[in-house]
């Protein structure tokens, strides 16, 4: 695979970007395309390892070195259908996934990993430019008919594979477009919304029907859903946004992430006019949270043109480098620098809020917070403590609350009479089948708030269960699990 000895010879090459001083004054993707000799020479890093442990690492079970090999021999179009038979939709992982198969890649033990992530957006791009990429609908139908609740990525990955199958697919959204999370919780910035729209025209001259503003138990009942489709599969994610039950948590601006953002995606796509208490120019804005979406978070909010942006997280920095309790090729814990970090903010770290200041006409001035530390306790989980003295008050004028979510909502269980597990998520008798054998479930409402190459993998791997329950057997593909590494 790839070049002989090409990783001693080449450097990894890191994605090009447009400064982010002018990057900020808009919402467009801000990265720049590599040339294909170049990605070609990326690709001739790959090893020949032997025992890929890329593989391991990503969720879908990409084949990295056969790709990484094809772009290597200029052979773009093979690469691309390589990418596709294990992933649907490479253009939305190769923007957004945090790339766990780097992270497992052997050559990452001494050197830079190969750049496979930066490899597969390009083989995507490259197959929409010249046309490869084309609707495949499937050559019979099966009669059976198949509902698809939510349309984010497992959504539209188990609607996609059923839909090869042959049985027809509707796919139903309770939003005003399609796309769920990446419609409207991704940033413009991350991923241009016409990304999910060139796609969505492949699906739908594929034959998959999509129906938004409907909303079961609203518009439609899961009675009338079980009774008109042969089976169903719930995709709605994990939704339930996580609080800070703090005083002062009722006070105008303390807004949720989740909230925040899909106001601004939609301004940004024309829908409406951004609401004051949902704009960040010329305030202080401090972000709680210090994962992905409290990044998106500072990105929006340093377009908006806030004064400051100030980021909380709770728990203690990473190191710069694994730690000994975190081994190749596990997913490491380190410190991650996000692009929106870099167009400006501050971070805090072992930092607790204790309580959001009034200013006297229901609007917020200032929190209080404290420093805290974890202290480890052998057989025990670490304990949080408070450093004593360590109190202190930043001004402020919007906090944005970005603590991730505690499960799927709990009216759709209720109303087609599932259980849930004891983290709040929809559970099954047999995997992705729930306990009531016509429905499933796949994504963020299954396994909990999760990464998007997951809900990919999630909803291919309940296609592959449903059709089976359609048919008797099925021949959609289905991931060996075995010595699977990106648990995260």
């Amino acid at each position: 695979m790839g070049k002989l000895r090409g990783f001693k010879e080449i450097e990894k090459l890191q994605e090009p970007v447009i400064d982010p001083k002018e990057r900020i004054q808009n919402y467009n993707e801000f990265t720049l395309a590599p040339e294909d000799t170049q990605l070609q020479d990326q690709g001739a890093r790959c090893m020949d390892c032997g025992v890929p442990f890329c593989h391991s690492g990503c969720p879908l079970g990409n084949l990295i070195p056969d790709f990484n090999d094809a772009v290597y021999k200029n052979e773009w179009e093979k690469a691309l259908h390589i990418l596709h038979s294990t992933n649907n939709f490479p253009e939305f992982t190769g923007r957004l996934c945090p790339a766990p198969c780097e992270e497992a890649c052997v050559l990452g033990i001494i050197n830079p990993p190969v750049s496979i992530e930066l490899i597969e957006k390009y083989i995507v791009e490259r197959g929409f430019k010249e046309g490869w990429i084309a609707p495949q609908p499937p050559s019979h139908r099966t009669g059976k008919k198949v509902a698809v609740v939510g349309s984010g990525p497992a959504g539209l990955a188990a609607a996609q594979q059923l839909n090869r199958a042959g049985h027809s697919v509707t796919v139903f959204e309770r939003d005003n477009k399609i796309g769920g999370l990446l419609r409207y919780g991704i940033p413009d910035f991350k991923m241009e919304k016409k990304i999910i729209d060139r796609r969505l025209q492949v699906l739908e001259a594929e034959g998959i029907v999509f129906q938004c503003n409907v909303e079961i138990g609203k518009t439609i009942t899961a009675e009338e859903l079980e009774s008109e489709f042969d089976a169903v599969v719930l995709c709605t994610g994990a939704t339930i946004k996580r609080n800070l039950p703090i005083p002062g948590a009722d006070l105008e601006g303390v807004v949720q992430a989740m909230d925040f953002l899909p106001h601004n995606n939609k301004a940004v796509d024309g829908q409406h006019q951004r609401d004051p208490k949902y704009l960040a120019k010329d305030r202080n804005v401090i972000v709680i949270g210090g994962g992905d979406t409290g990044s998106d978070c500072i990105g929006t909010s340093n377009r908006h043109g806030a004064k400051s942006v100030t980021n909380f997280e709770i728990l203690p920095k990473p190191q710069e480098g694994r730690s000994e309790e975190n081994p190749w090729p596990y997913w490491p814990f380190k410190l991650k620098t996000s692009s929106s970090h870099k167009e400006g903010s501050h971070r805090e770290w072992s930092i607790l809020t204790k309580e959001f200041v009034d200013d006297g006409n229901g609007h917020i001035k200032a929190l209080k917070t404290v420093e805290v530390e974890w202290k480890k306790i052998p057989g025990e989980r670490p304990k949080l403590v408070e450093r004593r003295g360590s109190e202190k008050e930043w001004p402020c004028d919007l906090v944005l609350l970005a603590l991730g979510f505690t499960g799927p909502e709990k009216s759709l269980p209720e109303q087609f009479g599932l259980p849930l597990d004891e983290r709040g998520n929809l559970v099954g008798k047999n995997s992705y089948q729930t306990e009531k054998a016509n429905i499933f479930t796949a994504g963020d409402c299954r396994r909990g708030q999760s990464l998007i190459v997951w809900a990919i993998s999630e909803g291919r791997e309940a296609a592959h269960q449903v059709d089976t329950y359609l048919m008797g057997t099925s021949a959609l593909p289905q991931k060996n699990k075995a010595g699977d590494l990106a648990a995260v």
